[in-house]
């Protein structure tokens, strides 16, 4: 809550992203607010219950409701371990606990005090502790109570099954007595858990009375043996602990069948809670918070405590995966390391080596960001993922380490990240210097220049001296120019390397017939105003030829030796395309035709016969047809002319 009563929610600390809420309409300070998390909420968000006046507003991150209390002012509220119920110390000095929603009154009790008090918290969700100086008042479902006196300051924290009750020298535990406790110990019991646990006592004393009690209990056996090993989670003494799992042990020798996952993984638990329990430990979780915590979650709390050595235990005899335990280990170990760099990193290495496939990147950052580059680097060598391994040694300027590892892994995108990261850094002229030698990193530096960066291309060619593959640049970048001169001015460099070169002969000659091909189009352009750029020779002469510009056409065939049979097909198809039968007369008439004069289209030459009505045409094409299907149907377009 700010100064100005605006609320903020943040619900991730990894990833903070504060959030403004709704606004409150608050003008002066409120008695006391507190939190609904957003798991217990209908809306899955946060909610804020604010006292002020007599009333509750319960603001999310859309608005604020008033709630039109009457009860108030509240001076002291807090939410159950569940976010179910909501506990209220009024004004009056009145205890009242409603459901979060306000629709259920669940109990009221009138202390003798006005003055609110210092804490208000819930035990587990059965009872409210309230605390006053040196009173402690726990009030039950209905208005049972209890109190406690304390000579010294405390300060009472909530947990899911109780509440502690922290002093200056110790920790006690507040919490209902648990159902199967109460079942087996109470005074009097005569469940069948308590007569199996009594049943032991005999057995072990030799007396008869261990039979009766096993007979008396024999169709609810299976409850009690269940019960002996619930009530022994719930223990923090040792004896009790390993009376009850005796007891359910002794049970399950007269079942027949009898799964015992239940007594094997009770027997793990404790020995885990016992471990951490100890003075040396001291962290006292009762068995309903173990499990709400999870094992992993307790683990990952010792090694936050440096209790590595047990954490790797616990893990061990859990079967959980043990390289958080061990990375952190070795952070910490390079962190107050007072040995030599190479004792350090042997060390972590011969402990490191039982766990292959470790991940040693975050150890050599750890060893890094401390200043020892020379321990990082050493540590790296011992890293399985080149994706993890490469950009913590480009992090810590070991380039050239960098580049090799990312070569060695085979792995195309990370050399490419290598590269692109020494291509900002460096020089061009060291860039080049350092991939050099590398022919994977040279030849994926080319892939990626042809299609995005020729200039580079061009340079790096130039530096290594190798001026074919420079021409070769050169060239394909003429080809991609639209304008004559320039396509010429490209093609011209590109010529005179290849000329200088003994074994460029055909690629020196071909050049300079491409530059001769684009003067003769850069002149046909000027003299016919038509695009000639970019035509072969045959496509040269084929549109000369549709222009109508047969002289131009000639020349290209003279100038560029173009063979008789080309050339003719070349004309052939564009007389035919313009339709200009008077030259393709004269072309035939010229000379002995090198390509023939029949090509065999009886019926595409009686159609077109057809179509321009001349009777003579289709008559001499049908005396020439020899196919006799086509011959009919050239004898029904005959027929057809004929009537009309």
């Amino acid at each position: 809550m700010t100064g100005n009563y605006q609320l903020i929610s943040v619900t991730n600390f990894y990833e903070p992203q504060p959030k403004q809420m709704a606004e409150t309409g608050l003008i002066e300070l409120p008695h006391s607010w507190t939190v609904i998390p957003p798991q217990y909420t209908l809306s899955r968000h946060v909610e804020v219950l604010i006292a002020t006046g007599t009333t509750i507003i319960v603001v999310d991150s859309k608005e604020a409701q008033d709630q039109f209390l009457q009860q108030g002012p509240f001076t002291k509220m807090t939410v159950s371990p569940n976010g179910k119920f909501l506990a209220l110390f009024t004004a009056e000095g009145k205890l009242w606990v409603v459901s979060t929603d306000f629709e259920k009154n669940l109990s009221e009790y009138a202390t003798k005090s006005k003055i609110p008090p210092q804490q208000l918290v819930w035990c587990g969700t059965d009872s409210v502790v309230m605390y006053w100086d040196k009173i402690v008042l726990m009030i039950g479902p209905f208005g049972d109570w209890i109190k406690f006196s304390y000579d010294d300051p405390i300060f009472l924290s909530s947990e899911i099954d109780g509440v502690r009750i922290m002093s200056n020298d110790k920790c006690e535990l507040l919490q209902k007595v648990p159902a199967a406790t109460e079942e087996i110990f109470k005074i009097g019991s005569t469940s069948p858990a308590a007569m199996l646990f009594d049943a032991l006592d005999h057995y072990e004393r030799r007396s008869p009375k261990a039979d009766e009690n096993i007979r008396t209990i024999r169709p609810e056996l299976v409850d009690a043996v269940d019960c002996c090993i619930e009530a022994a989670g719930f223990e923090f003494h040792h004896y009790y602990q390993r009376s009850l799992l005796k007891a359910a042990s002794f049970g399950k020798c007269f079942l027949d069948q009898y799964n015992a996952d239940r007594f094997v993984d009770m027997a793990q638990t404790l020995r885990v809670l016992n471990a951490i329990r100890f003075y040396d430990i001291g962290i006292p979780l009762t068995y309903v918070q173990y499990k709400r915590l999870t094992p992993e979650i307790l683990v990952d709390r010792l090694v936050q405590r440096h209790q590595h050595l047990l954490a790797l235990r616990i893990a061990e005899y859990l079967n959980l995966r043990t390289d958080k335990i061990l990375i952190h280990w070795a952070c910490a170990k390079i962190k107050v390391a007072s040995e030599d760099e190479d004792a350090t990193c042997r060390t972590i290495v011969d402990k490191l080596s039982k766990n292959p496939g470790l991940s040693f990147a975050e150890i050599a950052k750890t060893a890094y960001n401390t200043g020892q580059t020379r321990l990082a680097t050493k540590l790296l060598d011992y890293e399985p993922r080149a994706a993890d391994q490469v950009p913590l040694l480009m992090s810590m300027q070991e380039d050239e380490s960098a580049l090799i590892k990312a070569i060695e892994s085979g792995d195309t995108d990370l050399v490419y990240l290598v590269i692109f990261h020494l291509k900002r850094k460096l020089p061009l002229g060291e860039f080049f210097r350092m991939i050099n030698n590398k022919p994977l990193a040279c030849s994926l530096l080319e892939v990626y220049c042809k299609e995005q960066d020729r200039e580079l291309l061009k340079d790096f060619y130039y530096q290594d001296d190798r001026r074919i593959e420079s021409a070769n640049v050169i060239l394909s970048e003429g080809f991609d120019q639209k304008d004559i001169n320039e396509r010429i001015s490209k093609l011209k460099i590109a010529g005179k390397t290849y000329q200088d070169d003994k074994e460029c002969i055909f690629e020196a000659k071909v050049v300079d017939e491409a530059i001769k091909l684009l003067q003769l189009q850069s002149q046909l352009e000027k003299d016919t105003h038509q695009s000639f750029c970019g035509l072969s020779i045959s496509e040269t002469i084929y549109k000369c030829t549709v222009l109508g510009q047969h002289a131009k056409a000639t020349k290209v065939r003279t100038d560029f030796k173009v063979a008789d049979k080309r050339f003719w097909w070349v004309k052939l198809r564009a007389l035919v395309k313009v339709r200009d039968w008077e030259q393709l007369e004269k072309l035939a008439k010229s000379k002995k035709s090198p390509i023939g004069y029949e090509i065999g289209a009886f019926k595409e030459a009686g159609e077109q016969a057809f179509l321009n009505k001349d009777m003579e045409g289709l008559r001499q094409v049908r005396g020439k047809c020899t196919n006799h299907i086509v011959a009919q149907e050239l004898d029904s377009l005959l027929a057809q002319l004929h009537a009309k």
